[in-house]
C-alpha cells in the first residue's frame, strides 16, 4: 500500500544498538535526518510519533547482496510489526542494501562542505534512515 500524499513518513534504520529516524513528506519526495535513539528507547519513539503524526511508517530490511534474508532481517520483520501494533500505522519494509555507505558518503561531504564535523558522525545511523526513505519514496512508495 503507498504512503498517502496527506501525510508525513517517519523511517527507521533498525540496529541492535541504536535506531536510526529520518522524516520525509511523499509530496517533497525528500527526507531529512532526524536523530538516533538506544533501540530500546520506546519513550522517544512514543514522543516522535506524538509530534510528527506520521501517515506511514518504513523500517530498513537487511538483505544479504543476493537480496536473501539474514539474521537482521527477521529482527527488522519484528520491530516492524511491533511498531505497526504499537502505533496502527501502516508499515512498510524497504530493502536497505547500500544505506549505511550512502549514508557514510553524505556524511563525508557534508564534513568536506564544513556542514559536519566528526562527532556528528554518531548520527550516521539517522542519515542511513534518511537514505532508506529517499529511497522508498524514488521507488514509488509515496
Amino acid at each position: 500500500m503507498p504512503a498517502t500524499p496527506d501525510g508525513p513518513t517517519l523511517a527507521f534504520d533498525f540496529g541492535t544498538r541504536w535506531i536510526g529516524v529520518a522524516i520525509g513528506h511523499p509530496l517533497g519526495g525528500t527526507a531529512r535526518a532526524l536523530k538516533t535513539i538506544a533501540c530500546d528507547d520506546w519513550a522517544t519513539l512514543d514522543a516522535l510519533v506524538a509530534d510528527w503524526q506520521p501517515r506511514d511508517l518504513v523500517v530498513g530490511l537487511p538483505l544479504a547482496l543476493d537480496g536473501g534474508e539474514q539474521p537482521m532481517s527477521k529482527r527488522a520483520r519484528e520491530f516492524a510489526t511491533a511498531l505497526e501494533k504499537r502505533y496502527a500505522r501502516a508499515v512498510h519494509l524497504a530493502d536497505e542494501r547500500g544505506s549505511s555507505q550512502e549514508a557514510a558518503r553524505r556524511f563525508a561531504r557534508r564534513r568536506s562542505e564544513g556542514a559536519a564535523r566528526r562527532k556528528d558522525a554518531a548520527d550516521i545511523d539517522s542519515l542511513a534512515a534518511a537514505v532508506i526513505l529517499d529511497q522508498w519514496f524514488a521507488n514509488g512508495g509515496a
